[in-house]
């Protein structure tokens, strides 16, 4: 199963999927008229509690429960896998994704609420199945997209978050998977199974403490570290264009690998592209898509521009990457490096990443679900939901992340179409709001 899984993967994630992917970023980029140039003003707004137009939840509730989602194991785990795979250039790939991704991540969201609904609930209803309902008349490819989503979000945004946090509570303080996914389990029953105002609200809560607190904890080890963190740079650049030789238990990367490996570890982190993210912001409350559209585009910056950029420069300047290590131990090696702080940080900050994601993803899901079956099968998929958290806690790294992967690479062309075939829509949008 894992041989076949990691084939399948490899098949999806080939040239076609990563070009098709960077060039949409960057086709949007310059059809938007670079709008990053905006990401000042868009997290002034980002900040704003209080509703100002018809919606289920705030600007604030909407990006807290997307960054909940995207900050997740990709940010920690993901960022280690990259590097062990691609060598140190792949935090450059996958930082430059992020930077050329807050486009995508901006088309998704104003395409999103301008082609959102109501619910017979009173509720709002959008994404990508709706905008390519709505929006292009492709109720076939609609359908597809919501059903690539429903599934994939027991592998992104569940059962990989599961099994990485149990494999380090494991390693680090003994505790078996078994008991970790128990408790895991029993915290998201608490909070998912009373919709997305709980969710959010959760998310409002845990959100900025986890992301302060890790970026802090980043910043004082690459201090301590300070004296390499310059050779460190100078090798993630020529890494990036030239590949990485081998070295110690590295057994050395190509260019390809590392451009791959980035791009893939990168839109697994920060969902620009996929499509996920545009669905809970299209629940909150705006004026018009452009604000919106601006508020979700700080999720990609925060999450890859800032935090996949502090992990990848701690485990590149911490030198454990060439000892032949993957995901989850590699990760706790590098920040082992500073004893007490670095094991701390590194287990606070995933299990909060973890958390997060595993309620916001499951909004996702469930939306997902409900374009496809109708309101009464949300409640059963948040019981599954509650069941594949303690799945994933006890099954093997490489299925569940071979997994991912595959639902995230079918579960984004679907999305990719709506964002090239509408791209002239976001822009006269964004031309009357902001110029």
């Amino acid at each position: 199963m894992e041989a076949l899984l990691q084939t399948v993967s490899d098949f999806v994630w080939g040239p076609p999927l990563l070009i098709l992917l960077f060039g949409t970023h960057l086709f949007l980029t310059a059809r938007l008229g670079f709008v990053q140039r905006h990401i000042g003003k868009a997290i002034r707004l980002s900040f704003q509690r209080t509703g100002e137009g018809k919606g289920d939840i705030s600007h604030f509730g909407a990006l807290m429960t997307a960054l909940a989602a995207t900050i997740g194991t990709g940010n920690i785990v993901g960022v280690a896998t990259a590097v062990a795979a691609g060598g140190p250039g792949a935090v450059l790939w996958m930082w430059l994704t992020g930077v050329f991704g807050i486009s995508t991540k901006y088309a998704e969201a104003l395409l999103s609420v301008k082609f959102r609904t109501v619910t017979k609930g009173g509720c709002m209803a959008g994404g990508p199945m709706y905008v390519l309902e709505r929006g292009l008349g492709l109720k076939w490819l609609a359908v597809l997209f919501a059903l690539f989503t429903s599934i994939a979000a027991f592998g992104i945004g569940n059962m990989v978050q599961a099994n990485s946090v149990s494999t380090l509570v494991g390693q680090t303080f003994g505790v078996p998977s078994w008991a970790t996914g128990l408790a895991l389990t029993s915290l998201t029953a608490l909070v998912v199974l009373r919709g997305i105002r709980s969710i959010a609200s959760a998310c409002e809560k845990l959100v900025p403490f986890m992301a302060v607190f890790y970026i802090l904890g980043c910043l004082f080890l690459l201090i301590l570290g300070w004296e390499t963190l310059p050779a460190t740079l100078r090798l993630i650049l020529n890494s990036a264009f030239t590949g990485q030789a081998a070295i110690g238990g590295f057994a050395g990367a190509g260019v390809r690998e590392a451009v791959r490996y980035g791009i893939a570890r990168g839109l697994f982190s920060n969902e620009s592209g996929l499509g996920s993210a545009p669905i809970v912001a299209a629940a909150a409350q705006t004026k018009n898509p452009v604000r919106q559209a601006l508020v979700s585009s700080t999720g990609t910056f925060w999450d890859t521009v800032v935090v996949c950029a502090m992990t990848g420069l701690v485990i590149v300047n911490s030198g454990k990457w060439t000892a032949g290590l993957d995901g989850a131990h590699l990760t706790r090696d590098a920040f082992s490096t500073i004893p007490i702080a670095g094991p701390v940080l590194l287990t606070v900050g995933l299990l909060t990443f973890v958390i997060s994601t595993i309620f916001g993803w499951c909004y996702y899901g469930e939306k997902a679900i409900e374009y496809l079956l109708g309101s009464r099968s949300v409640f059963p998929y948040r019981i599954c939901w509650v069941a594949a958290v303690m799945i994933g806690s006890v099954a093997t790294l490489r299925v569940v992340w071979s997994f991912a992967d595959i639902a995230n690479g079918l579960m984004a062309l679907p999305n990719l179409a709506s964002l090239i075939l509408l791209s002239r829509v976001a822009a006269e949008e964004t031309r009357k709001s902001i110029g």
